[in-house]
């Protein structure tokens, strides 16, 4: 189609043209589409491989709640609810260590 005929054309007959064009390219789309993601997945590149974390050792608590003994932390990860506002207040951490007993050590012969 030439641009003479375009311009020949009226508004209603652009329109209809328009709708046509559209009609055609939302067609070849979808279908370049499901095309392209056959494609893909012959070759295995949507197919996402499970990867499972890795196990963590479980970890002993460190801190505890002197007013709740109950809770505790480990010392890893996001600061308990418990223990910001009283190092804000000006507690160090250390106030909250758990007591352990000495750990023994082997003497190398």
């Amino acid at each position: 189609m030439k641009m003479n005929d375009l311009k020949s054309m009226s508004v209603d007959e652009l329109w209809n043209l328009h709708a046509m064009v559209s009609a055609a390219l939302t067609q070849r789309i979808a279908a370049e589409k499901v095309s392209l993601e056959e494609r893909l997945r012959t070759i295995g590149a949507l197919e996402k491989p499970a990867r499972e974390r890795r196990p963590y050792p479980p970890v002993r608590p460190k801190y505890r709640n002197p007013k709740n003994p109950a809770q505790t932390w480990s010392g890893r990860g996001k600061l308990p609810r418990w223990l910001d506002p009283q190092l804000r207040a000006g507690r160090k951490l250390d106030d909250f260590l758990i007591d352990r007993p000495a750990r023994k050590r082997r003497h190398k012969a």
